[in-house]
């Protein structure tokens, strides 16, 4: 009778290290990949970002601009005295204004400069000159 023969193969060291090789180098190449697209869809979305706050930022501006003019407007001269007179409010009269004794008979500054009299100055827009005040 005849036995029969069965082959054995061995396996080849070489092989097996140049496919775990060539598989590493595949899941690199590929994990460099990913990482470049990665990296490009976060740019995409901080660009959307950025543009978003450049649009917030040319917005909050505009209203900043806004606000400069009403508070600008508010504090005008002309519409203090109307609201003013409109509250009843009159300019006062000489017996009217008490002056702080500190500031009359000062050694320097704006008293000593007029002589130790206090001088007070309105704009122009109320129609009143500047006028030394009595004490």
């Amino acid at each position: 009778m005849r036995e029969t023969q069965q082959l054995h193969r061995e396996r080849d060291p070489r092989v097996r290290r140049s496919v775990v090789l060539t598989l590493a180098g595949a899941f690199l190449l590929v994990l460099g990949g990913l990482a470049v697209v990665g990296l490009r869809v976060q740019q995409v979305h901080l660009g959307y970002q950025l543009d978003t706050l450049r649009v917030e930022r040319a917005r909050l501006e505009m209203l900043l601009r806004e606000l400069e003019v009403e508070v600008a407007t508010l504090r005008s001269p002309a519409r203090v005295e109307m609201r003013a007179r409109q509250l009843g409010l009159t300019v006062p009269t000489h017996q009217q204004i008490r002056v702080a004794r500190e500031f009359v008979a000062g050694g320097s500054g704006q008293a000593a400069a007029d002589g130790g009299r206090v001088t007070a100055s309105l704009p122009m827009s109320w129609g009143f000159m500047r006028s030394p005040l009595e004490p």
